[in-house]
């Protein structure tokens, strides 16, 4: 969800017991966000400055502790209301899921005619009522070391983005989870230990938790142990589809969702009791307390989905605790903050508009609407013959090819060196010209995916604010702007969501971006004379032929078939993916690759 899409999401819908997560990217945008909430509800505001002692962690801490207070607040005064029509106890109840034994309680306490039952039926609700979780992510590849703003010299390691960040959530007054996403950071999950709120007590009970976004199950195995091995216990393991998600999207080496899911299935007991056994020994050593029995994991699963029937199969049919809902959310202005122009685009867009993109600096692809401000105010720059941004944030500065320092491939600094390095190495028109293009593509992202937020409210100390956003593939398929209301009748089945086009099984459209970037990639590495071995190539291939096998099997079963009535149609689109695959595959060459010219 970017970094400021769910900045304050905690403050609109935690009263109604919806969870959420809030990115630890941008301590400027939390900052300045602090500021805008002390002054709306009245608390009183003590700025730290970027230069301050340890301000990136004190920041976030400090911005936690508002979002806490506030829908503390907020859930009591709701649990205090009356039971009355448009009431918002009322509307806390009627968002449940029909499924909810809380909502089947709330019926009947609507139905009775019985004063004194009705009356404790209430009460019982409102005892039953549970706050929605604030929980945080860190992207962990964004861990770029800092430097001391009076002297320039390197600070110690734990003043680093990932680490700082760290540090801020645990000081704060939450009870929550932090999500790390992006990969195993080896300096981060050592830094963890140190923490004694990330340990349980002796009741099972872990004031802070971790969750794990993992791309596969030798991945949740890897990270588990090294965890484990601390006496720290991962509380949850967050799957989602490589290409199918908003974001950044992480690849790796190209293995789909459902056989994914299908393995971890078959193997959590397997990898819930060999950390067991690790995390005690660890335990023991540190003489903290141990226990019989592994404390509970969730396994829980996002991107792509987007009907009712999809969120409950995989529900069902993999075991999972709950399921993720991220880009249709971007739709709903109660929920997210989206600037009125970009949602507008958002609104609108479809094939042409919603892609995947290398404008990342981070070299990994990415989920990008090609009409937002940003992407307009880039191609500008560029057309004024001034390409590359003015970097006010530098979270994503990890380049040292001309200076000391790290600086951004999508900084002005960086992309004039580029530029002039480009001009002497005699390239022909054509490869100069290529090149060129590749590096201006890159986009300003750690401060303008916080634009919109920023641009809403109107509250930025920055002299420009051009949005950015990323919204997973499935956006296309929807253009109509709902409330939270309708969001949650859709999402749980009490209505239909409304597709501009027939939208495919998220099976279906799954294989179907992973055959596109295939392709793509595949003519990239011949374009760029880039080896197979560096893109992975032959990985992907394989899991993706064997993703594709994987579905066409699934679809043929009685279980997929009692879910859906058009299932012989899926596995005919199934079909014209493997199809659309193998013909490709026929006219490549053998290596993927040819050799750069001598």
């Amino acid at each position: 969800m970017g970094t400021g899409f769910t900045i304050d999401t905690p403050i609109r819908i935690a009263k109604y017991g919806i969870s959420s997560v809030i990115s630890l990217v941008d301590d400027t945008l939390i900052e300045e966000m602090r500021k805008h909430y002390c002054e709306k509800f009245g608390e009183s505001y003590q700025a730290i400055n970027k230069n301050d002692e340890d301000s990136r962690a004190r920041r976030i801490t400090a911005y936690l502790n508002l979002i806490d207070k506030i829908v503390k607040q907020q859930f009591q005064e709701i649990r205090q209301s009356a039971f009355e029509t448009g009431s918002e106890i009322t509307k806390y109840f009627e968002l449940l899921p029909e499924s909810s034994p809380l909502k089947k309680k709330y019926r009947a306490m609507l139905d009775t005619t019985d004063t004194a039952l009705k009356k404790d039926l209430q009460e019982q609700l409102r005892d039953s009522m549970e706050i929605g979780r604030i929980d945080v992510n860190i992207m962990t590849k964004l861990d770029r070391s800092n430097y001391d703003p009076k002297t320039q010299e390197l600070l110690p390691q734990e003043y680093s983005d990932a680490l700082a960040a760290l540090r801020g959530f645990a000081k704060s007054t939450l009870h929550a989870a932090i999500v790390f996403s992006a990969g195993f950071n080896r300096r981060l999950y050592n830094y963890i230990s140190e923490f004694k709120d990330f340990y349980a007590d002796k009741t099972g009970y872990i004031k802070k938790r971790i969750i794990l976004k993992v791309s596969d199950y030798r991945s949740s195995l890897i990270q588990g142990k090294f965890l484990a091995k601390k006496g720290l216990w991962v509380s949850e393991y967050r799957f989602e589809s490589g290409l199918n998600c908003g974001g950044h999207a992480f690849v790796g080496s190209g293995q789909m969702l459902g056989p994914i899911l299908e393995e971890f299935k078959n193997r959590k007991q397997e990898l819930i009791n060999n950390l067991h056994k690790i995390c005690s020994e660890a335990l023991k050593i540190k003489n903290y307390v141990t226990f019989s029995n592994p404390l509970p994991v969730h396994i829980t699963a996002q991107g792509g989905i987007g009907t009712h029937a999809e969120d409950q199969f995989i529900k069902d049919y993999y075991d999972l605790d709950a399921t993720g809902w991220g880009t249709p959310f971007l739709l709903c202005p109660e929920v997210t903050e989206v600037d009125e122009e970009t949602l507008g685009l958002l609104k609108n867009a479809g094939n042409k508009e919603l892609d995947l993109s290398d404008v990342s600096p981070l070299g990994v692809p990415f989920n990008n609407l090609f009409t937002s401000p940003s992407e307009r105010r880039k191609n500008q720059r560029i057309a004024d013959n001034r390409p590359g941004s003015p970097c006010p944030r530098g979270h994503l500065a990890n380049n040292t090819e001309f200076t000391d320092k790290p600086i951004c491939t999508a900084s002005r600094t960086y992309q004039k060196l580029k530029i002039d390095q480009l001009k002497t190495l005699g390239l022909t028109p054509d490869e100069y010209q290529r090149q060129y293009d590749a590096l201006v593509d890159k986009s300003c992202l750690c401060h303008d995916l916080g634009a919109g937020a920023l641009k809403k409210y109107g509250i930025s100390s920055s002299s420009e604010l051009n949005p950015a956003i990323c919204p997973g593939p499935t956006l296309k398929y929807y253009s109509k702007i709902l409330t939270l209301r309708e969001m949650l009748d859709r999402i749980y089945g009490r209505q239909s969501f409304e597709t501009t086009v027939t939208r495919p099984h998220m099976f279906v459209q799954e294989s179907e971006i992973y055959v596109k970037y295939f392709i793509k990639t595949v003519q990239k590495s011949l374009l760029f004379h880039i080896s197979a071995d560096e893109l992975n190539l032959e990985d992907i291939k394989a899991n993706l032929c064997e993703g594709i096998e994987y579905y066409l099997n699934l679809v043929k079963t009685d279980r997929f078939r009692g879910w859906w009535s058009q299932a012989a149609a899926i596995e005919k689109e199934l079909h014209t993916q493997k199809e659309k695959l193998c013909r490709f595959l026929e006219t490549c060459p053998e290596s993927f690759v040819v050799p750069a010219p001598s």
